[in-house]
């Protein structure tokens, strides 16, 4: 049996503006998965006749939320003792000390537990300052949310990054910037379950509408989204040394509370919104 690789090198760096700013690929996906998510949630809002000035104010909430949380997530979950010993760089898109020089590196190191819990904490405080359904607000997120996830997975796609085990299969990408050994492309699992469960949560909201009741498609979401997480993250090598050892790896940690949240949520007795 003839088992070829894709051997991957790209540079992640577009352009450096100024010698100083760095365009990279993963920035532009970002923010190409946060303009998706907005087209979306805003053909949802058309659809139902909402005002897109409701729409407006949300996404300001909720594009903060995620860049706060994704941050904090991952300086607190992932590196607590370097980041606890230089707080400013949590916030601050550059490193500069004492005698050394000015280094501007952008936010490396986005968590998406993080991310969401940012979210859901801007979304409770959106709706309790503007007196909005939590949970209707969640089921029209909750399906746009996947497609964004899947541009930021390649994203880290492009970067080389979170990268996962050695592997034989014709599936394994050897990621040049990191070693010559082939491995699981796990951005690229990741992003196409994402798109998958995008699919399904579109149909879902398409269908039976009138008996849905409210929560029930965001509590799915979070079932589908952090189980895919769960299975794929053992495909993955750890990304900080204190994970190696454990059986389950802090990202599948993290995925459990939102599996049983969306479990809840989903079984949870309420009847729809007149």
């Amino acid at each position: 049996m003839i088992v070829s690789y894709i051997n991957w090198n790209i540079d992640p760096e577009i352009v450096k503006l100024f010698g100083i700013f760095s365009i990279r690929y993963y920035s532009i996906l970002f923010v190409i998965g946060l303009i998706l998510g907005y087209l979306i949630v805003k053909q949802i809002y058309l659809k139902e006749k909402e005002p897109i000035e409701n729409l407006e104010k949300l996404s300001v909430f909720v594009f903060i939320g995620t860049i706060v949380g994704a941050r904090l997530g991952h300086c607190l979950f992932y590196e607590p003792a370097y980041y606890l010993s230089n707080p400013l760089e949590m916030i601050l898109p550059f490193k500069w000390k004492t005698g050394e020089s000015f280094e501007f590196t952008g936010y490396q190191g986005l968590a998406s537990h993080g991310g969401a819990i940012g979210v859901l904490i801007a979304i409770l405080i959106y709706c309790k300052k503007y007196k909005v359904n939590f949970l209707w607000v969640m089921d029209r997120l909750a399906v746009a949310t996947p497609a964004t996830g899947a541009f930021i997975r390649f994203g880290n796609f492009m970067n080389s990054e979170i990268i996962g085990e050695p592997t034989n299969s014709n599936f394994g990408v050897v990621f040049e910037r990191i070693d010559l050994i082939p491995r699981h492309p796990t951005q690229l699992y990741e992003a196409f379950a994402y798109l998958l469960i995008f699919l399904v949560l579109l149909w879902f909201y398409s269908k039976h509408k009138e008996k849905r009741k409210d929560g029930f498609i965001f509590g799915l979401f979070l079932v589908m989204l952090f189980i895919a997480r769960i299975l794929i993250e053992f495909f993955k090598i750890n990304q900080v040394d204190f994970e190696n050892g454990m059986f389950m790896n802090m990202g599948q940690l993290l995925s459990i509370p939102f599996v049983l949240t969306g479990l809840l949520i989903m079984t949870w007795k309420k009847k729809p919104r007149a």
